[in-house]
C-alpha cells in the first residue's frame, strides 16, 4: 500500500466521518427545530386559552358589575318613587280642613290627655294654622292651654310642665310609624313584587 492510498483512506474516513457528523448535526438540527416548533405551538395554545380566559373573566365582571348597577338603579327609583308616595300623603295631611282635622287632632289630643292625670299645668302645641282649633280643643280640659306653635303637619305635642313628660302625637309621628309598619305592602302594591 502506497502513501498515497493511506492518504486517500484516511481522507475517505474523514469524508465519511464528516458526512456522519454533518448528518447527525442536520438530525440534531431537525430535532431542536421540531421540538421548538411545538413548544411554540403549545406556548401559542396556552397563551390563546389565557387570553380566553381573560376575556371570559372580563365578560363576566361587566356582566356583574352592570346588573349591580341596574339593580342599584331600580332600587334608587323605588325609593324615589315611595318618597313621592309620602310627601304626596304629608302634603294630603297639611291639606286637611274642617271636621276632619278636628277629629284626628281632637282624638290625638284625648289619647295625650290620659298620660297627664294630675297635672295642674299642661302646655300643648301644634301646627300654627292650627293654633285656633286647639285653643278651642284645650279648653274642654281643665289646666290644659295652647302654648305656641310646633313645626309639624298637624296634631299635637303635649307637656306637663310639673313633670318631664312629653307625648309627641303629631300626625308627623303617627305617619312615622304607619309608614314603617306598612313599607312593605306599599313597596309590593306599589311594584307588583
Amino acid at each position: 500500500m502506497s502513501l498515497d492510498n493511506v492518504v486517500e483512506d484516511i481522507r475517505d474516513e474523514a469524508r465519511a466521518r464528516a458526512e456522519d457528523i454533518r448528518e447527525q448535526g442536520e438530525r440534531r438540527a431537525e430535532e431542536i427545530v421540531e421540538t421548538a416548533e411545538t413548544d411554540a405551538e403549545e406556548l401559542l395554545e396556552a397563551r390563546k386559552e389565557e387570553v380566553e380566559r381573560q376575556i371570559e373573566q372580563e365578560r363576566e365582571q361587566a356582566l356583574s358589575s352592570a346588573k349591580l348597577e341596574a339593580k342599584q338603579e331600580r332600587l334608587e327609583a323605588r325609593r324615589d318613587v315611595l318618597e313621592d308616595v309620602r310627601s304626596q300623603v304629608e302634603d294630603e295631611l297639611v291639606a286637611l280642613s274642617g271636621e276632619k282635622r278636628e277629629t284626628l287632632t281632637r282624638a290625638l289630643l284625648e289619647d295625650a290627655v290620659a298620660e297627664f292625670e294630675g297635672e295642674e299645668s299642661v302646655s300643648v302645641y301644634g301646627r300654627a294654622d292650627d293654633a285656633d282649633l286647639l285653643e278651642d280643643l284645650v279648653a274642654d280640659y281643665d289646666g290644659f292651654e295652647y302654648a305656641g306653635e310646633y313645626d309639624c303637619l298637624g296634631g299635637v305635642v303635649v307637656e306637663g310642665t310639673g313633670s318631664r313628660v312629653r307625648v309627641n302625637n303629631t300626625f308627623d309621628s303617627v305617619l312615622e310609624d304607619v309608614w314603617e309598619d306598612n313599607l312593605k305592602d306599599v313597596s309590593e302594591k306599589l311594584f307588583d313584587q
